[in-house]
């Protein structure tokens, strides 16, 4: 299902979190589920990942990751406040040390002004060494129909998640 590329970096995703005994989380919507599918395609990766959410839709959004409903009304699912909300609601639903969010459009409907098929939304959530939430995110325009959309995705999810906890200092 996942690419060879896709499924190293799973593999070193696992090695770090794994190294610095932390757990990792997900909050999918246009990827339904495929972030936390790659994390899973590695073996042994119950040690570092213990479940993530699927809220494709926004009232699940709103009422199991706690995005508040003022942010979907006025920024709309596919934004970066959206995406922080629901990778803090992931983290602290899971008692997660990272959760990665992801919202967009892949299509081949659903583009609205200013966000066209391929707009995604990413979101990282992690507790810094005194214990704060801090959130970041970003957003990508990607190419390919809905399938490639989905999967370029997960590639970026990945690496934007490994990346972060790599420049992250240790926790003593």
């Amino acid at each position: 299902m996942f690419d060879e590329e896709i499924l190293n970096l799973s593999q070193r995703l696992g090695a770090v979190l794994l190294q610095r005994q932390a757990i990792v989380t997900t909050a999918e919507s246009c990827t339904g589920g495929l972030v936390g599918g790659a994390i899973t395609a590695t073996a042994g990766s119950s040690e570092w990942f213990h479940g993530g959410y699927i809220t494709y839709d926004n009232e699940i959004k709103r009422t199991v990751l706690g995005v508040r409903a003022g942010t979907l009304r006025q920024e709309g699912a596919v934004s970066e406040l959206t995406v922080r909300e629901m990778a803090q609601g992931a983290l602290t639903g899971m008692s997660a040390h990272w959760a990665v969010a992801v919202s967009g459009i892949a299509g081949p409907g659903g583009a609205v002004p200013g966000k066209p098929v391929g707009t995604v939304c990413f979101g990282l959530a992690h507790r810094n060494i005194a214990g704060e939430i801090m959130t970041q995110a970003t957003t990508r325009l990607l190419q390919g129909d809905r399938a490639g959309v989905r999967l370029a995705s997960v590639d970026f999810a990945l690496r934007w998640l490994l990346q972060a906890i790599e420049a992250e200092p240790v926790l003593a």
